[in-house]
């Protein structure tokens, strides 16, 4: 921003004829003009590339928030459905699901699951 600001006083007082030994090249500062909207064109489209870079990590956070939530909610029925079949004394098919229920769950794993689906689906 400061190399830009410095650029503009100097381009502004050397076309101005502040220094007698430098004549002016752009009087009417047309060409300060052009160069400041192709500029702008620029630092615009470079805004629009991060801001869909940001849009689609967001995106892929909340589907991670959503697969751990969606499995902390199956593996908090889970443990509910044994604690009342434990009572009651009666199985059911969930039993066998006990021992994938107590390993920890990588959210690495899941967000390369989540990767991979989302780019099978893309190239369909």
């Amino acid at each position: 921003m400061y190399l830009h600001l410095a650029i503009l006083i100097v381009w502004v007082v050397l076309n101005l004829g502040a220094i007698p030994a430098i004549p002016p090249w752009d009087p009417s500062f047309v060409i300060l003009a052009m160069v400041a909207s192709v500029e702008a064109i620029f630092l615009s489209t470079f805004v629009l590339i991060n801001q869909n870079r940001m849009a689609e990590l967001s995106e892929r956070r909340a589907e991670l928030d959503l697969q751990i939530s969606l499995l902390n909610e199956h593996e908090t029925t889970r443990l509910i459905e044994t604690a009342l079949t434990e009572r009651l004394k009666v199985s059911t098919p969930a039993d066998d699901e006990l021992p994938q229920l107590a390993q920890n769950v990588d959210p690495q794993a899941v967000m390369s699951q989540i990767e991979q689906v989302s780019k099978n689906q893309t190239k369909r």
